[in-house]
């Protein structure tokens, strides 16, 4: 390569790897590479670079189709960038997430894209000492990640249950898998400050990820004769349990119950009836998050915060239209 390019094996490979050379270098050496069909082994330029060309994606449950869409998202904007994500699934477990933590950062991933169930775990700061660390959703324990992406879910929270109140709501379960611990996701004590300030009732129900566990908690909510006239989901996999448990109890949405989600999956849009949720913007979240990775990784970027504002997308489900 050098010897074709005229360069020095240096700027070669700085070239190669995009660094300290001009586009135009950049450009020159990556034609010569195509013509000779060279291609750069991974092993070999981890060993010359200290880095894998990997990002580690620890999700909190991927039973959860706003996460998984997430991921995928994640996923392809990384490779756009010529690296690669390694996913990992703590599948709802704290202990089991600060263990994939750890092995991931063992396995030398360059930096850390995290959903945390336990945000306030102490593991986050000693981490966050190794490796570029990113959260999405909640700020981290210790104050040291690189860089987080969170929601601001009172405002979310304030949309969804003025939207219900407005139609004539005044009683409601909300669904939720948020912990105490959890600091910039306070649902159940926001959600109480909220109903109380509207004039509403709201029955704060913790519900694990997945469709199985959504249906069997709706069950019950909704299986007795003074059930809710509305439930709030956390998440749109928690509403889509709650559409399952109407269908087996025989009731309608959104005559018998309203049904109101919170994360807007593509998917929400194509259910009987439609789904109403609160958009975030999965597609600013996933470039929010990698942006700040990649600058943690390569060093370009100071990090920092971005709160992402909520629109709520009326539908059919609660009656609005």
């Amino acid at each position: 390569m050098a010897e074709a390019t005229g360069l020095s094996p240096a700027a070669v490979s700085y070239a190669l790897r995009g660094v300290q050379t001009s586009e135009r270098t950049q450009e020159r050496v990556r034609a010569a590479a195509a013509r000779l069909g060279y291609e750069v082994h991974p092993i070999a330029r981890a060993l010359a670079s200290g880095r894998t060309g990997q990002v580690g994606l620890l999700c909190g449950s991927l039973e959860d189709y706003w996460q998984q869409s997430l991921a995928v998202g994640i996923g392809r904007a990384l490779l756009a960038r010529d690296r690669y994500a390694l996913i990992v699934d703590a599948g709802g477990d704290p202990e089991r997430e600060a263990a994939l933590a750890r092995r991931l950062r063992d396995q030398r991933v360059d930096g850390l894209i995290v959903q945390p169930l336990d945000p306030s775990a102490a593991l986050w700061a000693d981490l966050a000492g190794t490796v570029p660390v990113v959260s999405i959703g909640d700020a981290l324990h210790g104050g040291r990640s690189h860089g987080e992406v969170v929601f601001d879910n009172r405002r979310g929270v304030t949309l969804a249950l003025e939207h219900l109140r407005d139609l004539g709501h005044r009683r409601l379960a909300v669904f939720t898998s948020t912990r105490a611990s959890t600091p910039d996701r306070p649902a159940d004590v926001h959600v109480n400050a909220e109903a109380e300030r509207l004039g509403l009732r709201a029955d704060v129900v913790v519900v694990p990820q997945g469709l199985a566990a959504a249906t069997a908690a709706a069950l019950r909510v909704l299986g007795v004769s003074d059930r809710p006239s509305a439930v709030f989901c956390f998440t749109d996999s928690m509403a889509y349990g709650v559409y399952a448990a109407t269908r087996e109890l025989g009731l309608g949405v959104p005559d018998d119950v309203a049904v109101c989600g919170y994360d807007d999956h593509p998917m929400s849009a194509l259910l009987t009836p439609p789904l109403t949720s609160v958009d975030w913007d999965i597609d600013g979240i996933v470039d929010a998050a990698v942006d700040l990775v990649v600058e943690g990784v390569d060093g370009t970027g100071d990090g920092g915060r971005v709160v992402r504002e909520p629109a709520l997308r009326v539908r059919t489900s609660t009656g609005g239209r």
